[in-house]
């Protein structure tokens, strides 16, 4: 596999019982297959320090804006997205097979962010709410208002029609 960002090869490097392709002595960013980057994305989980300082050159230089071919899948470009709410970091994702690219920095800005699931999953909250809390509330009202004049049309029905006078429902009378 080459490299997305540099075209240099990938050299296989085993962290724990997962192993990342990394462009050691090049650009030094790492390659992780779909999934597995939610295990070294935290600062609890120790493995992820020895992805953090990658062997790299510093003669080469990264075109940031260069759409990236995904270096497992080969001719599927790569969509690139802000990894979390804070819009911080962004990252290059293959739509094809999920795997995604980081590069050099990126997983220690990544570590840094939050703590831990429970203010990663806090902060996602507040965003949506940012996001679409006054749409949402406008459709809670709207959806309020429609009950409270369907219930008022039951309503009028009962009193236009009790239960007493609909067929079957009463033990005497003309029905």
């Amino acid at each position: 596999m080459n490299c997305p960002a540099c075209d240099r090869g990938l050299l296989e490097m085993v962290v724990g019982d997962i192993t990342v392709d990394v462009c050691k002595g090049g650009c030094g960013g790492v390659w992780f297959d779909n999934f597995e980057l939610r295990k070294f994305d935290e600062p609890h989980e120790a493995q992820g320090e020895a992805l953090l300082d990658i062997e790299q050159d510093e003669s080469i230089q990264v075109d940031h804006d260069k759409r990236r071919n995904c270096p497992r899948c080969e001719t599927q470009v790569m969509m690139r997205h802000f990894f979390s709410v804070q819009q911080h970091v962004e990252v290059d994702e293959c739509p094809s097979c999920a795997g995604m690219w980081l590069d050099y920095g990126e997983l220690h800005q990544i570590r840094t962010q939050y703590g831990n699931d429970q203010e990663r999953e806090k902060a996602g909250k507040e965003y949506f709410g940012e996001v679409f809390g006054k749409q949402l509330a406008a459709m809670k009202d709207a959806s309020a208002e429609r009950s409270e004049k369907a219930k008022k049309i039951a309503n009028m029905f009962r009193f236009i029609c009790p239960s007493y006078y609909i067929p079957g429902k009463q033990k005497w009378g003309a029905f």
